[in-house]
Formats: C-alpha cells, sequence, structure tokens
C-alpha cells in the first residue's frame, strides 16, 4: 500500500484510519414514521405510495424489541427517514438510546430538539435552491402552498453543527447554486451536493443541461471548499451517473435490502453491498427493497452513489493519484456526520484523473 501511495506516509495513515473507523460502522435504515408535513414534488416515498404499504409501529414496547434484535444482528448505526422524523423525537430518542450513532433525513421545516440529541446527525433537505424550493417542496399535505421553507430551515439550524444540508442540484436552478451555498456558509453549516430526481415525472433522470450543470457544480465547489463537502469526483458521478468503471444502476448499487427476495441474482453478480444493511418499513417488520424507491432505472439517491463509490476502493487502486482520490471522497462523505470523527473537517479534493 505505501508502494501504491508512493511513500506518503501521511496518506497511509489516513487510509488506515478511514478502513478503521468504516469496518466498525454497521448501518441500517428505518422509517420510523409514514407521516409528513410536506408533500414534496416529487418525492419518491408518496410517488410511489410507500406510506400505505405498512402500518407504523407506535407502541414503545415493539419499537424496544425490534431494536434489541437490530443490535445482535450487528447493526449499530441508524439512519432514520419517513415520512419526517422529526414529528416523532420520542421515536427517535429510543434509537438514540440503543444505537452508537444515529443520523435523521429531515425536511427543516420543524426545528429539532437539541437537548437529547446532540450527538444525532441532521440531513436537511434541499431542493433546487433559491425560490426554486418553495416551488418543489413548499407544499402542505392538503395541497396548501406557502414561502420561505429554506429560510424557516436556515433559522432552525443557524450555528448547529448537527445540521448538514442534502442540496439536490438541478438544471432549473443552475443559476440559483452559488448564492444558495453563500446563504449556507453565512448560516453557519455546510453541505453535500445530491442530484434532484423528478420522480413525478416519466423520466426522472432526464437532464439536458448536464454540462453547465457540472460545469457549475463544480465552480461553486471550488469557491466554497469548506462548506461544500462534496469532492469533485463524487459531483461528477453524481450528476453524470458514470464512474471511471462503470455506470450507477441496480447491478453496482450497494444501498439494497440483502435479505429481500428480489435480490439473489444481483447479490451473485459479485459487486459489493453494504454489509448487513436493510430498510425497514414503518411496520419494523417489512424490509423494502432498497434506501428509496426501488425505482433503479429512475435512481440517483446522493447516499447510494457515495456509498457505491467508498465500497469500490478496489477499483481506486490502479494508482495514487487515484487512490488518494477516493481516500478524499470517504473523507468527505463521512464528513457529514456530526458523530463521525470526520465531521467539519474539508475535503480538498484533485480533479478526477
Amino acid at each position: 500500500m505505501l508502494d501504491l501511495l508512493e511513500g506518503d506516509r501521511g496518506l497511509l495513515d489516513r487510509w488506515l484510519r478511514l478502513t478503521a473507523f468504516m469496518k466498525a460502522v454497521r448501518i441500517s435504515q428505518y422509517n420510523v414514521t409514514n407521516a409528513c408535513n410536506l408533500r414534496c414534488k416529487g418525492c419518491w416515498f408518496f410517488e410511489y405510495g410507500l406510506d400505505k404499504r405498512a402500518r407504523e409501529v407506535r407502541d414503545r414496547d415493539r419499537i424496544a424489541a425490534f431494536l434489541g434484535e437490530e443490535r445482535r444482528r450487528g447493526v449499530n448505526t441508524a439512519l432514520l427517514i419517513g415520512g419526517e422524523p422529526s414529528l416523532f423525537p420520542d421515536r427517535v430518542a429510543m434509537f438514540v438510546e440503543r444505537m452508537d450513532r444515529v443520523s435523521v433525513a429531515t425536511n427543516g421545516l420543524r426545528k429539532f430538539p437539541r437537548e437529547g440529541f446532540e450527538n444525532v446527525a441532521l440531513l436537511v433537505a434541499l431542493f433546487g435552491g433559491g425560490r426554486l424550493d418553495d416551488d418543489l417542496r413548499a407544499i402542505r399535505p392538503g395541497g396548501k402552498r406557502f414561502t420561505g421553507l429554506f429560510d424557516r430551515s436556515l433559522r432552525n439550524y443557524r450555528d448547529d453543527p448537527r445540521a448538514f444540508y442534502i442540496y439536490a442540484l438541478s438544471e432549473d436552478g443552475i443559476d440559483r447554486i452559488e448564492e444558495t451555498v453563500k446563504r449556507i456558509e453565512d448560516n453557519g453549516n455546510r453541505a453535500n451536493f445530491s442530484f434532484y430526481s423528478a420522480y413525478d415525472s416519466e423520466d426522472p433522470l432526464k437532464i439536458e443541461n448536464g454540462k453547465r450543470l457540472l460545469d457549475e457544480a463544480l465552480r461553486v465547489k471550488q469557491l466554497y471548499p469548506a462548506t461544500v463537502a462534496s469532492h469533485p469526483y463524487y459531483i461528477e458521478t453524481m450528476i453524470t451517473g458514470r464512474s471511471h468503471w462503470a455506470r450507477f444502476g441496480y447491478p453496482v448499487c450497494p444501498t439494497i435490502s440483502a435479505d429481500h427476495p428480489a435480490h439473489p441474482d444481483r447479490l451473485a453478480n459479485g459487486n459489493p453491498i453494504l454489509p448487513g444493511f436493510a430498510t425497514w418499513a414503518a411496520d419494523l417488520e417489512t424490509i423494502n427493497f432498497c434506501c428509496t424507491s426501488g425505482d433503479c432505472g429512475g435512481c440517483r439517491d446522493s447516499q447510494a452513489v457515495f456509498s457505491w463509490l467508498l465500497v469500490s476502493a478496489h477499483r481506486f487502486r490502479r494508482n495514487g493519484t487515484l487512490f488518494k482520490t477516493w481516500i478524499e471522497i470517504a473523507e468527505s462523505f463521512w464528513s457529514q456526520y456530526v458523530w463521525s470523527p470526520y465531521a467539519g473537517i474539508p475535503a480538498h479534493g484533485v480533479e478526477r484523473p
């Protein structure tokens, strides 16, 4: 390994630290509720009717017993989604009590309490940027629209080290990227770029101005390297759907539920998955297909793309430059979690070889 890294012992130490930490993390994903206080355009959870597939568990004893089983099968890290988990902090607290690490995906409308949740990572959604975020997300369950959702989320999480924006880029919002990132920086927060998939359309991944979107995302990353954690290599993969060895999709996606009955052929193809990963529906009995909708042809989920790059370290061992890139990608990924030893560490990436 030292030869691959051209004798750079600092990089070797970073790699050893990363691999030790990653081996210690065993994550699964949990729908803690089917309820949500928004109806974002294109939200896969409601577009695919996942809120109607399983009845959510409210009994604390059942939740506690389930989490005990999860710990016994080796899971120690929880990603909580919904619906909207902030509606039920008491359920989140049960995960905090029983898991080593907890992250919550939230729409930012409600302020998540601090007391008792100081080490909970908050992944705050943002679509499009600027006023476009209201167009896409500021919609009540009954259909009534409002304004100022991004403003409210900024107020809720000003200077909150737990809060990390997951900023879904859209070609309709190219001109808003820089101003939006500047507002996140001024608010004392950081962000990772993701990709807005319009699940309410026939082709969620359709994009006509991909090069312009990519160029602007990379430009803003260069302007705000400490605020935008996303590595340039990840940004390009996320927008184009391609790495240097393959296209992202079901055959390579690692965030499938391994025990779901649909996956024997996928498991047999040899591409790595997250060990022990499962996405549990709100009934805590049903295992969902994957970390999102199951519509693989329309998915480019940011956490799935990140995970694909992380479990594919062997693909980056062609030369020292590529492997340094993988180290930086991994550090940037883990920096979004307040419970991680990499929290707050900016990743200053190199261009893709």
